[in-house]
This record gives structure tokens, C-alpha cells and sequence, in this order.
């Protein structure tokens, strides 16, 4: 049993085919058939079993291409590590986020951590998804996430930093404008544009809003948008109300017609960190988190949870 082995075998399971992984390597479809026998032989039990289009894992091969999965990408991200350490350039921070995390969570971190640490490199991978996200800091790609916290994901610690209280987004000449605060029972007769779909936060919002006794319900939106600065924007432009989390450092005074009505009756909404293993960070990483943390210190945070 080989590491080449293992990895074809992830990969086998993961395309449902032999031959797709065989053009992918460069090899025979033959070549990647004898690797997969040589882990059945190792294993004593059959991993992979034929169907009519392509083959799947047996239950013994589920076992293992997870655990071969998890295995794998921590030792990639071992192996870039090392290569780090060997360059002598301090390393690179890789963090994954979602498309306005940086302007809106991080742009004051980048600047101070790169005058502390000028040579270590970052680089940032965007998603569209805590999801996507997840998968990202499961596969090894990134060390760090910025994701809404969400519930539990096998293999991922998840570090909730500050928590975002809800707004309703209204243009100023609007006559909610005016209003000091509004309740969770009158967004049910307001018809407000939708946040980006199987989101998270668009599901926290759901959920929470599903709990309460409504009144009537407005025709459904004709807007809905791919993240919250859209929202944000359509809002100030007049084309209909948000709700949204608010998110930190925004300045009202920057967008004049804006008007950002509180909803104090929802739970804020919690934001941070998700990696595979706090304690195995890179020092580099700890680093960029910890600014970032430090940063956000005099935002609404998340009592007693920082990383």
C-alpha cells in the first residue's frame, strides 16, 4: 500500500470511474485497476464494487476513502508546509472567503499584519458558500475560512469571533426610515429582498422568522441578490427593503441615502473562523487570525468563544 495508491483510490471514488482517473494521471486504466487491487489485498476486503456506469465504494471503501481523504489532505497541506520552511520566506497564509469578508472583516488586519510579517505571503481564495468554504479547509486548500457559523461539519472546528446584528435596509426617503427599531412580527407584511439562496444566514433569517406568529404575507420578492453588499446597494437605490446582517465598519455616513433600521429581537448572527485543527495551525496562520480577532475587538462580539 503506496500513497499513489491511496490517492488513486480517493480519486476513483470521488469520479465513479476508473478510466476518468486513469486520463487524469496520465495511466492506464489497468495501471489505476492494479493500484485498487493492491489496497484490496492490503485490506483483505473488497473497496470498490461495479455498476452499470462506472463503480462505487463498498461499505468497507466509504471507511476508507474517508479516512483516506482526511489523511491525504492534511499531509498535502504538511507537505506545503516544508516547502515554506525550506523557501525561508516565512511561509504563506491561505485563507478562503466569501466575496466582501476582506473589505468588510479584514481590510485593517491585512494592512497591520503586513507590516508585522512582511514576508509572509497570503493569499485569499474566494466562494460563493460556507459550504464551498468547508471544503476548502477539508481538502487542505486553506489553512483559514471566514464562514457563518453554522452547524456542526465533520472534521471542521468551527470559531465563532463576532456576532452581526440584523438590520432592515431601507432607502432614506422611505417611511420606515424614521423608525428606531422594527419587530421580527412586522418583517412577515414587508415584501424585502431575498439573500442569496441555501446561504446561511438566509437560513438563520428563515428560521428564525418561521418561529414567530406573522401576519399577512407580502407576494413573494422579485429581487434577490448573491451576497449582502448587493442587498445593500439595490436597498439604497430604492428598489425594495433588505434585512441583512449589519456588517462591521460599515459607515452610514459614507452612504447617504442608506438607512439602517435595527431589529434587536433577533440573535446576532455569528461569523469566525473554521479550520480543520486550531491547535495545528502554521504559527503564520495563528498570527493572521489573531489580528484579525484583535481588529474586530470593539465590534459586537461573540462572548467568551474566541479561538
Amino acid at each position: 500500500m503506496t500513497l499513489d495508491d491511496l490517492r488513486a483510490f480517493v480519486a476513483v471514488c470521488e469520479a465513479g470511474s476508473l478510466s476518468a482517473v486513469a486520463r487524469d494521471l496520465g495511466c492506464t486504466q489497468s495501471a489505476v485497476s492494479q493500484r485498487i487491487k493492491r489496497l484490496e489485498r492490503a485490506a483483505g476486503i473488497g473497496l470498490l464494487e461495479r455498476r452499470p456506469r462506472g463503480v462505487a465504494p463498498t461499505q468497507a471503501g466509504r471507511i476508507l476513502h474517508r479516512a483516506a481523504a482526511d489523511g491525504l489532505s492534511g499531509l498535502e497541506l504538511a507537505l506545503r508546509r516544508l516547502a515554506d520552511l525550506r523557501a525561508g520566506d516565512g511561509g504563506t497564509v491561505r485563507v478562503t472567503t466569501g466575496a466582501t469578508t476582506v473589505r468588510h472583516f479584514m481590510s485593517d488586519a491585512v494592512v497591520a499584519f503586513r507590516a508585522r510579517h512582511p514576508h509572509v505571503n497570503l493569499e485569499f481564495q474566494t466562494e460563493s458558500s460556507s459550504r464551498r468554504c468547508f471544503e476548502a479547509v477539508a481538502d487542505g486548500s486553506s489553512e483559514l475560512a471566514w464562514i457563518t457559523i453554522g452547524p456542526p461539519v465533520r472534521g471542521i472546528e468551527q470559531h465563532p469571533v463576532i456576532g452581526l446584528p440584523w438590520v432592515l435596509a431601507v432607502r432614506a426617503d422611505d417611511p420606515l426610515a424614521a423608525r428606531e427599531r422594527i419587530e421580527p412580527e412586522e418583517l412577515a407584511g414587508i415584501r424585502h429582498i431575498r439573500l442569496p439562496e441555501n446561504s446561511t444566514s438566509r437560513m438563520r433569517l428563515d428560521g428564525h422568522l418561521s418561529h414567530r406568529d406573522s401576519g399577512p404575507v407580502p407576494p413573494p420578492s422579485t429581487t434577490s441578490v448573491a451576497d449582502w453588499d448587493t442587498a445593500l446597494l439595490l436597498a439604497e437605490l430604492g428598489v425594495g427593503p433588505a434585512v441583512v446582517p449589519r456588517p462591521p465598519g460599515l459607515r452610514t455616513t459614507a452612504h447617504p441615502a442608506l438607512r439602517l433600521v435595527p431589529i434587536a429581537a433577533l440573535p446576532p448572527l455569528a461569523t469566525g473562523w473554521a479550520v480543520r485543527q486550531w491547535a495545528a495551525l502554521s504559527p503564520a496562520a495563528v498570527a493572521f487570525a489573531e489580528t484579525v480577532n484583535a481588529c474586530l475587538d470593539g465590534e459586537e462580539t461573540v462572548p467568551g468563544v474566541r479561538p
